[in-house]
């Protein structure tokens, strides 16, 4: 009989320091570490956890609470992500990360960020959420197809998405088709049957484990400059199987769900339905992807002209810089 790869998932539901990227880092430490000494191989954390939801926008947001989310955004690589590495490697488990990530080049742009890091404390990539919600618009930036990854771990394929990009269809058949086994969907915690079925239903497409993943936040617990603006998010996370059945969860308030796993789960699922393989008609669709990162500027060398008449010597195409 074939010996298949057992793994435990954790999905890991806590109220950050809303809005506090140092005090909010160092609970995330504690918590993953917290999760490894629990046993898991990959533990997940709910959008933009790092340093909070920005639930203000949905209210009658400030400039100042703007440009205190900003303050306390992280950049990649930066002190936040090392001290998020550090715990990684201590607690030997993998680590999906959701945190408002700041835009090194411009600093004046945050992008809801999904932050992939193995057991040895390495960054393995990034996801930048496609395409914000509604009012989250005046919060985030647009991401790019680059990140739209899955990476292959020694238990499991996995990947993730935010929230309403499972909304969208195809990001989440771009993962499928790159074959995801595990994938982690992060919300914000919101009461909100709407991520539980839409978990489910990625759950049973793709024939993967699900980690649907939310926050806590207790309008008590932020600042007075905020409480107004605050409303409950039970968190209600829940961690899925590859047939789209809830296996642990839903929960509110503080924990740390976790759930036995199994690869020979995956593979009975997936060999009755792999939608991008022989579930799937090429002959009829096809989905075309643009991989590349955003360019906004890009620099050539200065041209050089050739004698009286002004004609233009070819730049080294080699001399590009791009942003």
């Amino acid at each position: 009989m074939t010996e298949y790869t057992q793994f435990k998932l954790a999905a890991i539901q806590a109220e950050p320091v809303y809005f506090d990227l140092e005090a909010s880092t160092e609970k995330a430490c504690r918590l993953i570490r917290e999760a490894g000494a629990g046993g898991a191989t990959l533990a997940a954390f709910g959008e933009s956890w790092l340093p909070g939801y920005p639930f203000f926008v949905w209210g009658s947001a400030t400039g100042s609470m703007a440009a205190e989310y900003l303050a306390n955004a992280v950049e990649i690589p930066g002190a936040a992500t090392d001290r998020l590495c550090e715990a990684a490697r201590q607690a030997h488990l993998d680590v999906v990360m959701g945190l408002a990530e700041r835009d090194p080049q411009t600093q004046g742009t945050v992008y809801c960020t999904l932050l992939f890091i193995d057991h040895q404390g390495t960054i393995l990539g990034k996801h930048r959420k496609l395409k914000p919600t509604h009012r989250e618009r005046t919060a985030w930036g647009e991401g790019d197809g680059s990140g739209l990854n899955v990476y292959d771990r020694p238990y499991a394929r996995i990947s993730g998405l935010n929230c309403w990009e499972h909304n969208m269809v195809l990001p989440g058949y771009v993962l499928m088709a790159r074959g995801t086994q595990i994938h982690v969907a992060a919300w914000p915690g919101m009461n909100n049957s709407r991520h539980l079925f839409l978990s489910r239903a990625f759950a049973s497409q793709a024939g993967a484990y699900v980690i649907d993943v939310g926050a806590v936040l207790s309008p008590d617990r932020v600042s007075d400059a905020y409480r107004d603006l605050a409303v409950p998010y039970p968190g209600e996370s829940c961690i899925i199987d590859p047939r789209g059945e809830v296996i642990a969860g839903p929960a509110e308030g503080e924990t740390i769900l976790l759930a036995d796993c199994s690869i020979d789960r995956l593979y009975s699922a997936k060999a009755l339905c792999d939608v991008a393989g022989h579930y799937s008609r090429p002959d009829l669709f096809q989905l075309s992807v643009n991989r590349s990162a955003y360019n906004r500027v890009v620099s050539r060398p200065e041209r050089k002209f050739n004698g009286e008449q002004g004609t233009a010597l070819d730049p080294d195409p080699q001399g590009n810089e791009r942003y």
